[in-house]
């Protein structure tokens, strides 16, 4: 389990106020599946990530999850909503077994006065809003077969370690949907599959479906790729 140093605001602080961080924080175990807090819920506690998993996700009306973030320990969850007192904008949900932090903000206040420790905090708060931005790009923007090969470039052991339907919950598709882009994937060459794991063998073409949003634009890409390895149907 890592411990409150390990995050980068806290690393910022003396050795006699880290102790006093310790005696003021809660620690929390969570079981797989566990929800730590419910989109709409108060809360007077910052929650930091000290084992585990997560992920972040917004509910329809219709009961939809659009997952925002999946995210691993060490790091620290929801401060926009504790630093506004708003509620949370999402529901915070365990992956994996894992332990959770919660620290009163009040002590989180006394400690704004030392300007590296603020520094983090915004640092932390400006990466939540790029991730933010990334969302909106990937859901607004990108289509589908976009989603699968942007995630495969960035993030390829999630394809090694992940199900296919958790895969296709971060990406907000159905896992009918992911299935036939995969099997499209595998059938172009672009990837092969073997043992659940993913290798990719045209990443250029790859490349052209984030750039071009489709896989009909990368047809020469794909085409040329065949013919340098001598692909066969």
């Amino acid at each position: 389990m890592f411990k409150l140093e390990d995050i980068a605001m806290f690393s910022a602080l003396q050795e006699e106020h880290i102790k006093e961080l310790y005696d003021q924080t809660h620690i929390k175990h969570f079981k797989k599946d566990s929800i730590v807090f419910y989109e709409g819920d108060q809360s007077e506690y910052l929650h930091i990530l000290l084992k585990g998993s997560i992920k972040l996700y917004k509910t329809t009306p219709k009961g939809t999850q659009i997952q925002i973030n999946r995210m691993d320990a060490p790091t620290l969850i929801g401060e926009y909503a504790c630093f506004e007192q708003q509620p949370f904008p999402a529901t915070c949900e365990f992956v994996v077994e894992g332990t959770m932090g919660l620290l009163p903000f009040e002590i989180v206040y006394k400690h704004l006065s030392n300007s590296a420790f603020s520094l983090e905090i915004i640092k932390s708060l400006t990466g939540k809003v790029a991730l933010l931005s990334a969302l909106v790009h990937k859901e607004t923007i990108l289509s589908s077969e976009a989603k699968v090969a942007d995630l495969m470039m960035k993030q390829l052991s999630f394809f090694h370690r992940l199900k296919n339907n958790e895969i296709a919950s971060i990406l907000n598709l159905t896992p009918e949907t992911f299935s036939r882009i995969m099997t499209k994937f595998k059938k172009e060459g672009i990837i092969s599959v073997k043992n659940h794991f993913v290798t990719i063998h045209n990443e250029d073409a790859l490349h052209m479906i984030v750039e071009t949003n489709t896989m009909k634009d990368c047809t020469n890409c794909i085409a040329n790729f065949k013919a340098k390895i001598g692909y066969k149907e």
